[in-house]
């Protein structure tokens, strides 16, 4: 796992502290035992690091919406970083570090390893990583009835505008130049420290006020970086690419929606959702949890998998200057899922999330 080239080329915290805080946030449904099962591997590493382990959904329901809210972002607000898990609404937090803290950049690594159960015949070599704009694009929440636009007269005559629209809803796409200039610096700055090349996609040739104006703005980034290797691709021939030729990637920069759809596509190439972190970066401020949801399904059954948390728990060290100790843990990880004999049900094994979890310390 140590070879992947995005390990050690994340952004990191300014300035290191002799002591660290980290805000874990369980969440929902299955979410908090791959959270706790993360920690206590976590917590065997002997860190630098405070872990302010927040309620789970199920026990912030005895509050009401505020004092939730109050309870999680003043815990987020007094710490360095935070692990979250995954909300299905019960757990806050979400959208205070994503909007509130202005973390405009979603990375999102995509490596296949021996042991990751691939649906791919060959895929040995694929190591990616995906980063998607976090602010913008589809998820600004703007939306409604459809009538509005039309007694607003924002739709002219070149529009396609269906029979019965007056009826129907809407929901904007807005990009802006600022959004997108500091998410093309930060993957044009991730390519470049990984020697590599920075792929750019969009429906550039249906969406030319949002879409292709996007990647204009990219290409007018990426001229600042000499040596920096650029492609383009519209985002329906990057979905086939995703599949067909995944090891021809290095860092693919993409607007918000189609990054939240071809990442968990990205994830499925190498074994599932399971096996898929992220980190979202801002300025001065950045989080870290799993692709996957809360995955309802599996509550209480045991058998969630928490690689992914554990993965994301690896980048947060890195951003708070741990690289030995992400090392570490990233080596256990991998052994664990070279000898094949602890894996969880997702992965082909027949593993308990404590079982794997044992194991990854026994790693350790």
């Amino acid at each position: 796992m140590t070879n992947a080239r995005w390990l050690h080329l994340m952004p990191t915290m300014r300035l290191m502290e002799e002591h660290l805080k980290v805000c874990v946030i369980p969440g929902d449904d299955a979410a908090p035992e791959a959270v706790y099962a993360s920690v206590h591997v976590l917590e065997q590493l002997e860190l630098p690091i405070d872990f302010e382990v927040a309620p789970p959904g199920t026990d912030l329901l005895d509050l009401n919406k505020d004092e939730r809210e109050s309870l999680i972002h003043t815990r987020i607000d007094a710490s360095d970083t935070a692990l979250f898990g995954a909300s299905n609404g019960d757990t806050p937090g979400a959208r205070y570090m994503r909007w509130g803290k202005a973390t405009f950049a979603n990375v999102r690594p995509i490596r296949w390893q021996p042991g990751f159960n691939s649906p791919l015949r060959n895929p040995e070599g694929i190591d990616y990583v995906i980063v998607r704009e976090n602010l913008e694009d589809m998820y600004v929440g703007v939306m409604g009835d459809a009538k509005q636009l039309l007694d607003a007269g924002l739709a002219d005559h070149r529009s396609r505008i269906p029979h019965g629209a007056d009826s129907g809803r809407f929901a904007a796409k807005i990009i802006t130049r600022p959004g997108t200039e500091q998410v093309a610096r930060f993957a044009c700055e991730l390519a470049m420290r990984r020697n590599a090349r920075l792929t750019v996609s969009a429906k550039t040739n249906m969406l030319p006020a949002t879409d292709r104006w996007f990647c204009d703005i990219v290409r007018e980034i990426a001229q600042d970086y000499p040596g920096l290797d650029y492609e383009e691709f519209i985002i329906d021939d990057m979905a086939h690419r995703l599949v067909m030729d995944p090891h021809g990637l290095d860092v693919l920069l993409l607007p918000n929606l189609y990054g939240d759809i071809l990442s968990d596509l990205g994830a499925g190439t190498v074994g599932g959702l399971g096996l898929a972190p992220s980190g979202c970066y801002g300025t001065d401020f950045a989080y870290f949890e799993s692709s996957h949801g809360t995955a309802p399904d599996l509550v209480g059954r045991g058998i969630i998998n928490p690689t992914a948390t554990l993965l994301s728990g690896s980048m947060m060290l890195r951003y708070l200057n741990l690289e030995e100790s992400a090392n570490h843990l990233e080596r256990a990880l991998a052994e664990v899922y070279r000898s094949g004999a602890q894996l969880t049900p997702d992965q082909g094994g027949s593993a308990s999330t404590e079982s794997f979890t044992e194991a990854v310390i026994g790693e350790l």
